[in-house]
């Protein structure tokens, strides 16, 4: 069986077990760079890749794992690093598009 091409943000079990999401993939150097769910990163190379998925050690995940507790380089949700507290006074410390407009003329 023909092991398939690792995507970035795939997730995949290992040994039936732990769960990875590939992060990285460099074609040129033909490594793969995994990520598993409790943060540990690790390099892989796409022959090590093509044998473990032939010996049946590596497999594709149904879903990436709902749980929430684990430690992987997700983007955030984009909210303010104050938090959405963030005081009237600090709101209007901030410059408004046009303040100093008038610096360069």
């Amino acid at each position: 069986m023909t092991a398939p091409h690792p995507g970035i943000g795939d997730w995949y079990r290992l040994n039936g077990g732990q769960l990875f999401e590939v992060v990285a993939v460099d074609d040129d150097d033909g490594t793969i760079e995994i990520q598993y769910f409790d943060g540990t990163v690790e390099e892989m190379d796409v022959e090590d890749w093509d044998a473990q998925w032939d010996e049946g050690a590596l497999e594709a995940a149904e879903e990436p794992p709902e749980d929430g507790s684990g430690s992987t380089d997700g983007e955030g949700d984009g909210e303010d690093i104050r938090g959405a507290d963030a005081s009237a006074e600090d709101r209007d410390l901030r410059m408004s598009p046009l303040d100093g407009i008038d610096l360069f003329e």
